[in-house]
């Protein structure tokens, strides 16, 4: 992020002697991107960070891609992904079920109960959103108590874990880039601060606030890193001899942090806006957009549902959370819904929406949109759940007809 913010104990200048209580030197620890060109923080930890004692295989989560083809546009069921009891014994990171991905980005979905290990992407930052239930994420820059309807960005290499809380199993949506997640460029100045028209600012992000100080020794950390595996992902879990959360304090400008999707301010205008208006979050070669409650086109005139469009030169991925989808009434689609709409194909409302939406002044719908500007393949969790219907809803009769 752009702000800066200091948490726990720091010295006063930066690269200098930093002792604990007993005379011992804290070990200090620059996290930052594109090499020492971008954000950045510095973390003092009563350990080394780089020891380890111990490395070995983590197996990833099934990562194989299957191309969509033939073309066509899908409907993706997440809510049958997981059985009633199964999320007991699954956690929010092991328990991931691949939907889509490409190069760029991988998009997952998890239901789970159980606390997950020690957990840091070497590959991209990762934008999880929180459908339902509530949990901690421990992060070693401090603490996030998360909920329905949270956006929790986890800078690369953050070692964080998810500790569910509440009786809800916790539903998450994981969007994993090989890139950086950041608010669009075109909503802040030239040194990082959120302008005027921006349709959230700082103070609607969550940051941690304390250290957590943890206590352990030999604790395992998974890692997941570039490597020669599905999708050019590989799996380690590092042995640490002391416990990743001891860091007496940090200071800088890269750190977790949480926005929650109901304080997004929705942008409108008196004919139909297009889907940049809702963008939230951007990677390389995708984009993250929301669709909120909000007030529709007020031309006398005005079609409210969004026209025909042709997706010449990306996927659109949207993940149906809540209320009612006007342009969607009769394709079978509703919460914890996914529809694929791959460039090539021209999609736009159901048969019967438009005239159905003339005159209609509010949407009540929850939805999270992922752009991406390469195709997208399906994951074996997307197979699964497929419906193998969608495509034909346009027209009323598909192949066997």
């Amino acid at each position: 992020m752009a702000f800066y913010k200091q948490v726990g104990s720091v010295p006063p200048k930066r690269h200098t002697q930093f002792r604990a209580p007993d005379g011992s030197l804290y070990s200090e620890e620059l996290v930052g991107e594109e090499g020492f060109s971008s954000d950045s923080s510095l973390l003092y930890h009563r350990g080394i960070p780089s020891a380890i004692v111990d490395a070995r295989p983590w197996e990833l989560p099934d990562q194989t891609l299957t191309p969509n083809a033939p073309l066509t546009p899908r409907h993706l069921k997440l809510h049958d992904l997981f059985p009633c009891e199964e999320h007991k014994a699954t956690d929010a990171v092991t328990g991931r079920r691949l939907v889509l991905g490409n190069g760029d980005v991988r998009i997952s979905y998890a239901v789970s109960s159980a606390t997950s290990p020690y957990y840091r992407n070497a590959t991209g930052d990762e934008c999880v959103y929180v459908e339902r239930g509530t949990a901690t994420v421990e992060t070693s820059f401090g603490a996030l108590d998360v909920g329905q309807g949270d956006y929790v960005i986890i800078p690369r290499t953050v070692t964080h874990r998810w500790v569910p809380t509440g009786s809800e199993p916790l539903r998450t949506y994981a969007i994993e880039a090989n890139s950086h997640i950041a608010p669009p460029k075109r909503y802040l100045s030239k040194y990082g601060q959120f302008l005027e028209h921006a349709p959230f600012c700082e103070r609607d992000l969550r940051t941690p606030t304390e250290p957590l100080l943890a206590e352990g020794t030999d604790v395992e950390v998974y890692v997941k890193h570039r490597g020669r595996g599905p999708g050019g992902l590989t799996g380690t879990i590092h042995v640490v001899p002391e416990h990743p959360f001891d860091v007496v304090g940090w200071d800088g400008c890269l750190y977790p942090y949480v926005f929650n999707i109901a304080d997004y301010e929705p942008i409108t205008g008196r004919v139909h806006q297009p889907p940049p208006v809702h963008q939230v979050f951007e990677g390389a070669n995708f984009v993250i957009c929301n669709f909120v409650p909000r007030k529709v086109d007020y031309h006398p005139q005005a079609v409210p549902v969004p026209y025909y469009h042709s997706n010449v030169d990306s996927d659109e991925i949207m993940f149906y959370v809540d209320g009612d989808y006007e342009a969607r009434k009769g394709s079978g689609i509703g919460k914890g819904s996914i529809s694929v709409h791959p460039g090539g194909h021209s999609h736009g409302p159901q048969p019967g929406a438009v005239e159905r939406s003339l005159g209609i002044e509010y949407f009540d719908e929850l939805a999270v949109m992922v752009d991406t500007f390469r195709p997208l393949d399906l994951g074996e969790g997307g197979l699964a759940v497929d419906d193998g219907k969608y495509a034909w809803t346009w027209s009323g009769r598909g192949p066997s007809a």
